[in-house]
């Protein structure tokens, strides 16, 4: 028996919605100034610390093999399912920011709008969905995710 802490994940997931509209709000307004430059900057941060967040859960409770990395948390959720093969390679440039975001921050282009402010919102929502999916398929006797 597998103990996957849906709690958690659903926490996680729910946070999903406001981060993507964040990032579409920021990418159709782009003027490049310092608040959006900031805004800009922790919308990806929490981005990558969901999918990461999520994809660690997930190892710990279907007892899949350690990550090693960032981006082996992607690709070991991925190997196992939990959303689709084609998103692996974003979410892997998703999180390979995280580095540059947490530890360079003070070289970070805040004047630029990075391309993944405007390609990632659509793709975190269908990581959230899949993810839901994923539970679902996994654990078919367990209580829906998106249940308050």
């Amino acid at each position: 028996m597998y103990y996957v802490n849906k709690e958690q994940i659903a926490v996680r997931l729910k946070a999903i919605p406001d981060i993507a509209t964040a990032l579409e709000a920021l990418a159709s307004s782009w003027q490049g100034t310092l608040l959006e430059g900031l805004a800009q900057e922790r919308a990806l941060h929490l981005a990558i610390e969901t999918v990461t967040d999520v994809g660690s859960y997930l190892i710990d409770g279907f007892i899949l093999r350690d990550a090693s990395s960032y981006e082996d948390i992607v690709e070991i959720a991925g190997e196992a399912g939990a959303f689709p093969e084609a998103m692996q390679p974003m979410l892997i440039e998703l999180v390979k920011l995280r580095k540059p975001l947490v530890q360079d921050y003070y070289s970070w282009p805040r004047a630029e709008l990075h391309a993944l402010t405007r390609d990632i919102p659509q793709q975190l929502r269908l990581f959230g969905e899949s993810v839901q999916q994923y539970l679902e398929r996994e654990l078919p006797d367990e209580s829906d995710l998106r249940k308050d």
